[in-house]
């Protein structure tokens, strides 16, 4: 991939990341995000992970989970994407939340930041 990409691009990364996550394949970590990619579990993450290892540890918290995940694509400029997502876990851990992925790309194609931005059902919004 270059520095520009498409939304088609942005996609077929999302599927390998999601075909990775139901696999619980954690060794598709170094396909999917360079050695030293920043990934925030949050906007607020006050230690964001910081490479391989880190990532491969916070993925093994889902293995076996069963979910669904629809996914389309909101912005695409240069190397930034951002992504919205529904999750559901299927039981007999049910639960939903919707996602926004904030994505920059290295030129190899693979992810170098990664931010999360979720939202559960029924959780406050506002600071009242």
């Amino acid at each position: 991939m270059t520095g520009e990409r498409g939304r088609e691009e942005v996609m077929a990364w999302v599927a390998a990341y999601e075909e990775a996550w139901r696999a619980s394949d954690a060794d598709a970590v170094e396909r999917l995000f360079t050695p030293d990619a920043t990934y925030l579990r949050s906007p607020y993450d006050d230690e964001p992970l910081h490479g391989h290892d880190a990532i491969r540890g916070f993925w093994r918290v889902d293995e076996d989970a069963r979910f669904t995940v629809t996914a389309e694509p909101v912005a695409v400029d240069g190397p930034d994407a951002v992504v919205r997502l529904e999750v559901r876990y299927l039981a007999p851990r049910e639960q939903e939340y919707r996602d926004l992925w904030v994505l920059r790309f290295a030129p190899d194609g693979r992810v170098e930041h990664f931010e999360e931005w979720a939202y559960w059902p029924g959780r406050s919004y506002s600071a009242g």
